[in-house]
């Protein structure tokens, strides 16, 4: 076992205050980290997280970093921690593996990355001192009790469990949590942190500027990208879903035609691609599987459907940008087409899957976010609400709405189904 020294002697360059004043601080067993994005909360646990391994304990330390989905793992928390060590100089003195994504520090702790799309896996996981939920809105209640009762090694002392997220939609578990007005929180027990992009003091100009903007572009994003704040429910445009682990080999889904959409996004927006199942006769609505992320080119969308396995499959996607579907249908995505858009497209396709009761699948956190924020603009003269959505969290919902022309306004699908897939 290796005794590591790390010296800061102008920490300030290195920390945000806000981390920096608990750096040392394990006397609580959950700290809460959340507000405004870009405000060096996921930043800052890793450094303390990181720092707390590599102290001298009787048993080093095994942590458990957690992202919703495992496969968001590799460009997330995986690649921040990887990151801290480099510019530490620790890198070189650890055993890294990325194909299982473990990494072992010189002194004997261990880091495991994982997803939770297994709990059952999970459960697996023996020893553990301290757990990390990266994004933990995306999380569920559940997942956030099976990992309090993972920490219970009692050899590890100081034992903690980190949650960092964006405050979303006051439906979300960690709203009901902790910040709801009937709730009761041991402070003794929790500690609770909230920042903004004000508190990160390593943010560029024009990183300022793009959330500041939000102001007057997007209000709903500045509530809680910028000024790190819960959202106030408005009127709900899909009331009406639930969610549940889903299967397609499920008896009640595997008869029931595949269909495909795709939003396209870059800088400030996600794309999102996105699997449904409806049932027509029964008015449900499946949602199976989403990839959705910023800053991906389209050989890189073309990429990520080949890997989902849905090369073949016919992919409804933005008519609007009609040179990103001929760039992927050249990439060998040669069933990607083109949505219908037509007059007030937006609200008839609203409309439409509106009529429908929505069972999401758990692992589909980003539809599931969109689902609890989705709102109707409100007249500002009349305080009424109007048909047209809020321009919002609607990036998943649109690809939907495109995955589903085929059945919108047709009553059943047009075309034969073969192998549940229309030709």
């Amino acid at each position: 076992m290796t005794t590591i020294r790390l010296n800061f002697p102008k920490p300030e360059r290195v920390f945000n205050r806000q981390i920096f004043d608990s750096l040392f601080d394990y006397s609580h067993f959950i700290e809460v980290w959340y507000g405004g994005a870009s405000s060096g909360k996921s930043h800052g646990v890793v450094q303390k997280v990181v720092l707390k391994s590599l102290k001298k304990w009787n048993h080093p330390r095994k942590v458990l970093w957690l992202r919703k989905v495992d496969r968001t793992i590799q460009d997330s928390i995986f690649t921040d921690v990887l990151d801290c060590l480099s510019t530490w100089r620790l890198l070189p003195l650890c055993r890294v593996n990325k194909s299982n994504r473990t990494i072992h520090l010189p002194n004997g702790a261990v880091f495991l990355f994982k997803g939770m799309d297994d709990p059952e896996k999970i459960k697996s996981i023996k020893g553990l001192s301290d757990v990390v939920m990266e994004e933990a809105s995306e999380f569920n209640q559940d997942d956030f009790t099976q990992l309090t009762l993972r920490l219970r090694e009692p050899k590890h002392k100081q034992r903690q469990l980190f949650c960092m997220f964006n405050p979303v939609s006051k439906l979300n578990w960690t709203y009901k949590q902790w910040f709801a007005d009937d709730v009761v929180v041991d402070h003794s027990r929790v500690i609770i942190h909230q920042s903004t992009y004000k508190d990160n003091r390593f943010l560029d100009k024009d990183n300022i500027e793009t959330i500041e903007n939000l102001k007057q572009t997007n209000p709903a994003y500045y509530k809680i990208y910028s000024l790190g704040i819960f959202t106030t429910l408005d009127k709900l445009v899909i009331p009406n879903f639930n969610t549940r682990r889903l299967s397609s080999e499920d008896s009640e889904l595997s008869l029931l035609p595949d269909l495909f959409g795709l939003d396209f996004g870059f800088v400030n927006d996600p794309s999102a691609l996105i699997h449904v199942k409806i049932d027509m006769k029964n008015r449900n609505l499946y949602v199976l599987d989403e990839y959705v992320k910023k800053g991906m080119l389209n050989n890189e969308i073309a990429k990520v459907v080949k890997e989902m396995g849905y090369s073949k499959e016919i992919i409804t996607a933005d008519a609007a940008e009609k040179k990103s579907i001929a760039e992927i249908k050249r990439d060998g995505i040669f069933r990607i087409r083109p949505a219908k858009k037509g007059p007030d497209s937006i609200v008839q396709g609203i409309n439409f899957l509106r009529q429908f009761h929505w069972i999401v699948d758990d692992r589909c956190p980003k539809t599931i976010e969109e689902l609890e924020n989705y709102t109707y603009k409100k007249d500002k003269q009349t305080n009424e609400y109007t048909n047209e959505p809020v321009d919002s969290y609607n990036h998943c919902i649109d690809a939907i709405r495109y995955a589903v022309e085929e059945v919108n306004g047709a009553g059943s699908p047009k075309g034969k189904i073969l192998k549940n897939i229309y030709i």
